[in-house]
């Protein structure tokens, strides 16, 4: 699942119309939330504005995970949890996932 937010996040991120193309076929494969309530977070989570509402969205929606490639802002996190919400960067994720079906 992702947050509607998080997807125009990453559509103003990337360069190419092969890229745009690539990330509609992906969205079309999963849920996508669309309003969330702005919940506060932790005073101990220290992140931009614009990055708190990509962690608050999973919170709010009782994911397990946030995975997230922003090693600037989220680094701090990877591989903990934060309000119940594992946060990962995808290559750590999927290979705990590759762990689970050996």
């Amino acid at each position: 699942m992702t947050s509607s937010y998080a997807l125009e996040e990453a559509r103003v991120n990337l360069d190419t119309r092969e890229q745009r193309v690539r990330l509609a076929g992906l969205v079309r494969k999963v849920k996508l939330i669309g309003r969330f309530t702005v919940q506060r977070l932790s005073e101990s989570v220290v992140l931009p504005a614009k990055d708190r509402p990509i962690l608050q969205a999973p919170i709010e929606a009782k994911a397990t995970h946030l995975l997230t490639g922003d090693f600037a802002d989220f680094g701090r996190y990877f591989g903990k949890k934060v309000e119940g919400v594992l946060i990962l960067p995808p290559s750590d994720y999927l290979r705990s996932r590759e762990d689970l079906e050996e």
